[in-house]
């Protein structure tokens, strides 16, 4: 029975083997798969080995044993040809072979095994068995030794061919049990009684488990849980700055047009001045709040480069006019020259260009205290293409050699203890390096630390075969003249009272007949109703119905024929492309710029030539309620900060008639966000709570707008527990609210 001893260790072996690698998670790879199968085949072939060699033993004469027999030489044709097909995976599928050449393989091995195990089968075989020794012998077991061999002599081919693409612990059990087999045979020869060519195939698979690539699957379980979250947290970022965008630019639209309002007034030229001062501060903030809105769509890779057509001259004049007021009484000259060869019209993102020399003569004039800045623009032209050779010198702090490698990383400031007084987030240069890498560009940056740096770009833009002239014509953008549109009917459409204000102060300068609504739904009522106009400015953030979807019903209107141009907060680059797509004539962001506007105006409005003298024809749902004078101590007292509201607002009028409209609107507001709740209708649900929570903002009712917002943002992440556990909440200081402002208004 001594020959059944290496059997019975190699099985009992391979079940433990088979315990731990069924008894965790896998991967679902090739490697995984075939170790499966040598592990299944080697458990029938060490069944089939010991129940042979027993009955051998035992009566060798058994009918069975001659048919058992041939079935384990089938089981090693089996095992190595699917040790062959993991040599080749591992060898050539690294190597990235043809796909002709690994389907050829294949197939020629299929058909190989199958003739082997058919000549096993069909051909002699003979059992010996005397005092304890027993092996089978005959030309069926020879055709199995061939086969071995032959398969041998691939691997070795294989391996050789493949060597350098190989990693060396993957060839480790075909060298193994080539060194073994040849050991095995040697023994064998000496000692027959010793019957261990099965447990050389048991020993090559445990060594083949630990070459395998076969990582911790809880610890990739964990990696996944980890990546989702952080997925989760991106989105929730992104989301968050795109709503953060939303309400910055809410209140700056109020800030910066009633600023521009001011300033086409009478007032003193110290007013004006500081006026001035208000609508920078207020630019300074959109262009910070735009800078992190880039390196959020950065790190999202979903940064984009829009090409239209431009001229480039155009740019420059602003950048020149810009950078003038940037400076303002700095001791500082500023040199700047442009190459008169460029061509008028070119194809590219200006804005983006724009941004990117921006961000370096802001650098600049930040970095530069005396001296003097010079910014140059030269060309080279090829074909149809121009490249734009831009370079920005000045004579500031400098930068250290040690520095410059980290010069365009996030949030990176040099110096700071030294520069402290200087404003800035560490983003432009990061922004501007990722904007020139996608246009195919390049930035070189030369500095010498307390003398000066020099940034220079190039860039290639497409020439477009135009003269200025076709441009101007095509595209409307000579705005030197004011614009004059008397009796051109205007309908804006916004759900938030305050921005229709904004729109209709910066509109009454151009003596135009303009009517307001604050829905989708309303605004096709009034087309349906027959009015006609001449242009429509159509928000797209709005309850019920988006501008979007609005845009969509109206052209469905047989006849519906007037310019629609999408009037949003969302400012994000590229929604300028995503809203004429969607079916917009143009796109004007909040705040609103008034030579944005007038642009707008003209391009599709016609002129008045003569001289008018009427009055803006405003059509506006106002109170009817007189403006008695009110008890602003009484908010005061109740905890309303009045003084943000003005801030917003502008004056106590507005302000009176804004807290009118906020009563009239809380009622059916408050009752519709609870039918909202009790459905659990959440994206309706964060539109009402959205507006609840601007028009608290505005009028200075800062609990109820910081809870608001709390809940915008639970619902918009479907967060329904968040909302039933805190809605009482919210509730009560809304009701609140609603009483001190009624008796306010009354």
């Amino acid at each position: 029975m001594g020959s059944l001893y290496f059997q019975i260790c190699s099985f009992f072996y391979i079940v433990l083997l088979c315990f731990a690698f069924y008894g965790k998670k896998r991967i679902n790879s090739q490697e995984n798969h075939i170790f499966s199968l040598l592990l299944i085949t080697h458990i029938i072939g060490l069944i089939l080995d010991l129940v042979s060699t027993y009955i051998a033993l035992v009566n060798v004469e058994f009918f069975l044993l001659n048919f058992i027999c041939k079935l384990y030489l089938v089981y090693l044709v089996v095992w190595v040809a699917i040790f062959t097909y993991y040599i080749f995976i591992i060898s050539e599928y690294n190597a990235k072979s043809n796909e002709s050449v690994r389907k050829s393989f294949i197939l020629s091995l299929y058909i190989i095994t199958a003739g082997f195990i058919c000549l096993a089968l069909g051909l002699n075989l003979n059992n010996f068995s005397e005092a304890g020794i027993v092996y089978t012998y005959g030309p069926s077991a020879n055709s199995v030794y061939i086969f071995v061999g032959l398969c041998i002599l691939s691997w070795i081919f294989l391996i050789y061919r493949n060597f350098h693409s190989l990693k060396l612990r993957k060839c480790l059990p075909a060298i193994f049990f080539v060194i073994s087999i040849i050991f095995a045979a040697l023994i064998q020869k000496s000692h027959p009684e010793l019957l261990i060519v099965t447990s050389v195939g048991v020993y090559v698979t445990f060594l083949m488990y630990f070459t395998i690539e076969n990582p911790d699957v809880k610890m990739i379980e964990l990696l996944n849980i980890a990546k989702d979250q952080a997925e989760k947290a991106n989105s929730a970022k992104t989301e968050f700055l795109s709503s953060m965008s939303h309400e910055i630019r809410t209140p700056l639209n109020a800030i910066v047009g009633f600023s521009q309002s001011l300033m086409e007034k009478d007032i003193p030229q110290s007013s004006k001045e500081e006026i001035t001062d208000i609508i920078n501060a207020s630019q300074n903030l959109l262009q910070i709040v735009n800078g992190i809105l880039d390196i959020s769509k950065i790190e999202a890779n979903k940064l984009e480069i829009i090409n239209t057509e431009y001229n480039f001259e155009k740019v420059y004049d602003e950048l020149v006019s810009l950078t003038k007021g940037r400076i303002g009484d700095k001791p500082l000259e500023f040199k700047h020259s442009c190459d008169s060869s460029i061509p008028p019209v070119l194809y590219g993102d200006y804005a983006r260009i724009k941004q990117i020399i921006l961000n370096l003569l802001t650098n600049a004039v930040k970095y530069t205290e005396e001296g003097c800045i010079i910014f140059k623009v030269n060309s080279v032209v090829a074909g149809n293409v121009c490249r734009l050779i831009i370079s920005v010198e000045d004579t500031g702090i400098g930068i250290k050699e040690e520095n410059i490698g980290h010069l365009f990383s996030k949030f990176e400031r040099f110096d700071v203890e030294k520069n402290y007084t200087i404003e800035g987030t560490g983003l432009g240069l990061a922004i501007t390096k990722k904007l020139v890498e996608l246009m195919q560009g390049r930035i070189v940056v030369q500095s010498k630390y307390g003398e000066g740096s020099k940034f220079t770009i190039a860039i290639d833009q497409r020439i477009v075969p135009k003269t200025l002239e076709e441009y101007i014509s095509e595209t409307g953008t000579n705005t030197s003249e004011p614009f004059r549109g008397c009796n051109n009917k205007i309908l804006i459409v916004d759900d938030n009272s305050i921005n229709l204000k904004v729109a209709n102060r910066l509109l009454m300068n151009y003596k135009l007949n303009v009517e307001m609504v604050t829905s989708g739904q309303e605004c096709l009522d009034k087309i349906l109703d027959g009015n006609k106009y001449e242009l429509i400015l159509l928000d797209d953030m709005m309850p019920k119905m988006s501008g979007t979807e609005t845009l969509k019903n109206l052209k469905k209107i047989i006849g519906f024929d007037t310019p629609v141009v999408a009037l949003t907060a969302n400012a994000i680059a590229g929604m300028r492309e995503k809203y004429l797509e969607a079916g917009f004539n143009d796109y004007l962001s909040k705040p609103i710029d008034k030579f944005k506007l007038e642009a707008i105006l003209k391009k599709f409005l016609k002129e008045d030539t003569t001289e008018q003298n009427d009055d803006t024809i405003i059509v506006e749902k106002e109170s009817e309620l007189p403006m008695n004078s009110r008890n602003v101590e009484y908010l005061k007292s109740n905890g309303v900060d009045v003084g943000h509201g003005l801030e917003l607002l502008g004056d106590m009028e507005t302000y009176d008639m804004t807290i009118e409209e906020f009563v009239k609107e809380s009622t059916e507001r408050i009752k519709k966000i609870e039918e909202y709740k009790n459905s659990q209708d959440m994206p309706n649900y964060a539109i009402l709570v959205h507006a609840m929570k601007s028009d608290s903002k505005y009028l200075g009712f800062m609990k109820l707008a910081d809870l608001a917002y709390q809940h915008e943002m639970a619902s918009k992440n479907n967060d329904i527990n968040y909302v039933n556990a805190n809605y009482d909440t919210l509730m009560e200081e809304a009701n609140r609210i609603l009483s001190i402002a009624r008796e306010y208004i009354k």
